[in-house]
């Protein structure tokens, strides 16, 4: 059902489309046969030929593939025109209309050589054309054809024929065909919201009074009033008024009334010839105008378009487009402004670039802004401003150096601006994450000290920092007595507890910020005293030792009956050749040579190798 019904849609519409082209034919054919009636192909006086341009219009406007069919209809239309206007023979009038025909066909052939390509009378390019072959060539060729064939006829064709027929027929074209063309194109519409119809009603009188028989010609009046509709209803209509400016000085001057007819009296030339050559200069008057203007108006709708579209992106950007020059004075704020830090756009525009940038971060923008202006050509930059609130918000520029297109040289400064305000919190966010996540990686999850990889890396950079500043290094190890024993005794909860007496009791003695305390094994402990010699890191280990005694955690299995510590110190002052390793060995020794000397006490390495030198 619904294919048939597209097929009887498809057969309707098929339909109206031959009805139309038949319709097309039957106008051309009634309204050249009209021209060709009332103007008179044998009447050798006229001024213009119209027959031509109506029918060069009809084929440049209908497809080639209809061109046969509007061809027939020309000539018939022709040829009747003919037959009923003048008592010649057919023959004869066939003669002319089959050359009317070829002038009519070798234009059309040369100015639309593809079948997509539409008459456009305001483009110079196709005006030239025009000009060449419509006006010129075609109606060139067509009189030699005639010459030829009247030759051949025994019939005599004088150049006063010849010259009238190039001239009458070019004519016709020049004004009928832009005429008609603008007339089937656009209906010779009024302009929309104009009330201007009234000047087109003004042209009658000024037309008739122009070729009246005045002492003073006032002919000079026509084309300033054809230029003015030109430029307010286009070339359709100052042709149509051309075409009127014709027809009405050509009845003046055939019956020796007007200005062209005193003229031509007074200097024995013939007046047909002064008029014809004053229409030729006010067609081209009319085209050259027309060419300029619809270029300009092209310009003018090119600007728009992108001026409509540059304020399309702009607006509706999400993204703040601010132009200052090198002052900082803006002329340009986008309207995604009043969605960045509640400013308005006139706000932004009475506020210079760096006032609303924070305290902190204007150097480095007036910086940029330098760079910029000695030429850099654009900078990315993140920089906090000020909000209506009186807060800051973060956000990033792409600022680039905007220059003048004539001259090259600088003139200000492109800034997209974006908040970022919420990515900036993110960063924080994941940085606090990444610092945390840091510090336990490197913190003892029991004591909540610094951990082994804590320890050893904190050693190797106070290794290298002593060794370039020649200062002394101290190490501290420390092991707690019989543990084992402790965790037999009382648990491993209560082991792990033990454990942070121990690591509070280091931290207790430990002041300064430089030093460090980390837990580097089950019950072993490391303290790093940078910038400390020997007798400083005992003395810091007395103290911790002390410390934990002062606690008094209770071991049944240490003879003293408290919990106790031994420790292990080591100095160096760091040499080229040495190697951290070195101090850890040392105080390593220390530790042993205490555990082995009873426990509960503090041994340093120096003392170790005095009593291995003596034993």
């Amino acid at each position: 059902m619904i294919d048939k019904n597209r097929r009887g849609e498809h057969a309707r519409r098929l339909l109206s489309q031959r009805y139309r082209q038949w319709l097309r034919l039957s106008e051309c054919f009634v309204f050249v046969f009209a021209a060709s009636a009332v103007v008179g192909i044998e009447h050798c006086g006229q001024l213009i030929w119209v027959a031509n341009g109506l029918g060069l219009s009809y084929l440049l406007l209908a497809p080639r593939w209809l061109w046969m069919r509007y061809a027939a209809a020309i000539f018939c239309g022709m040829l009747a025109g003919g037959l009923v206007a003048g008592p010649e023979s057919w023959g004869y009038c066939a003669a002319l209309s089959a050359c009317n025909l070829i002038e009519v066909l070798l234009a059309a052939f040369a100015l639309r050589k593809r079948s997509a390509q539409m008459p456009n009378f305001c483009d110079q390019r196709y005006l030239l054309r025009f000009a060449v072959y419509a006006i010129g060539g075609a109606p060139v060729i067509a009189s030699l054809v005639l010459t030829a064939g009247f030759s051949l006829w025994d019939r005599s064709v004088t150049w006063a024929q010849i010259a009238n027929w190039i001239t009458t027929d070019g004519l016709g074209n020049a004004i009928t065909t832009p005429a008609c063309v603008a007339l089937f194109q656009n209906r010779l519409r009024l302009p929309e919201g104009r009330k201007s119809w009234p000047l087109l009603l003004v042209l009658i009188p000024i037309t008739i009074g122009a070729f009246a028989p005045w002492k003073v010609p006032l002919v000079f009046l026509l084309y300033p009033a054809v230029a003015l509709i030109l430029f307010r209803f286009g070339l359709g209509w100052a042709a149509m008024s051309t075409l009127f400016i014709t027809a009405v000085g050509s009845w003046f001057t055939i019956h020796n009334m007007g200005p062209f007819a005193m003229v031509g009296a007074a200097l024995s030339r013939n007046p047909t010839v002064l008029l014809q050559l004053y229409l030729a200069s006010g067609m081209f008057l009319i085209f050259a105008a027309s060419s300029v203007v619809d270029s300009l108006r092209n310009t003018e709708r090119r600007l728009r378009e992108t001026a409509s579209l540059h304020e399309l992106v702009a607006e509706n950007s999400r993204d703040v487009i601010i132009f200052a020059d090198f002052e900082g004075n803006r002329s340009y704020v986008s309207a995604a402004a009043e969605r960045l830090g509640g400013w308005s756009r006139e706000e932004l525009l009475g506020h210079k670039s760096l006032e609303l940038v924070h305290p902190d971060d204007r150097g480095r923008i007036r910086s940029v802004i330098e760079r910029l202006r000695l030429g850099g050509s654009g900078e990315l930059a993140e920089y906090r401003i000020r909000n209506v609130k009186g807060g800051y918000l973060w956000v990033e520029g792409n600022l680039r150096s905007v220059h003048d297109p004539s001259t090259g040289v600088s003139i200000g400064i492109l800034n997209m601006l974006r908040d970022i305000s919420h990515r900036k919190e993110a960063e924080r966010k994941l940085q606090d994450a990444y610092a945390t996540l840091e510090a336990l990686a490197a913190t003892d999850p029991l004591t909540h000290l610094a951990n082994r990889r804590a320890f050893d890396q904190c050693l190797a950079n106070e290794w290298r920092r002593c060794l370039r500043e020649r200062l002394p290094l101290s190490v501290l190890l420390i092991d707690a007595d019989w543990f084992k024993s402790y965790n037999d005794a009382y648990g491993h909860p209560r082991g792990d507890r033990c454990l942070k007496h121990i690591a509070d009791s280091a931290l207790e003695a430990v002041s300064r910020s430089s030093d460090l305390v980390a837990r580097i094994g089950g019950e072993e402990f490391g303290v790093i005293l940078p910038n400390t010699q020997s007798e400083g890191a005992r003395q810091v280990g007395e103290k911790i030792r002390a410390a934990l005694r002062g606690r008094r955690v209770s071991h049944s299995a240490n003879p003293s009956g408290c919990v106790t510590i031994s420790l292990g110190s080591a100095t160096m002052v760091p040499t080229m050749g040495d190697h951290a390793s070195t101090l850890i060995q040392r105080a390593d020794e220390a530790l042993y040579r205490a555990k082995h000397a009873g426990r509960d006490r503090v041994c340093d390495w120096a003392d170790t190798a005095e009593l291995m030198l003596v034993s």
